[in-house]
């Protein structure tokens, strides 16, 4: 799960793997595979980064020496 902010400042938490595809338009808009879409205070610089945090945690890289 990442954290998000919706535009009128509420923070709540969203599945990174059901978003579809996001669209800027300025604003940042997330496109769920549901069909629902948010639109979001974050850049999606920022989205991404907190995406491939996301999957960091749930699958770290395996280091084989």
């Amino acid at each position: 799960m990442i954290k998000v902010t919706r535009l009128n400042g509420v923070q709540y938490y969203l599945n990174a793997n059901h978003i579809e595809y996001v669209e800027i338009n300025p604003d940042t808009t997330l496109i769920m595979q549901s069909g629902k879409s948010y639109i979001i205070r974050e850049g999606v610089d920022e989205l991404l980064e907190s995406i491939y945090d996301y999957h960091r945690r749930i699958a770290p890289p395996i280091i084989q020496e």
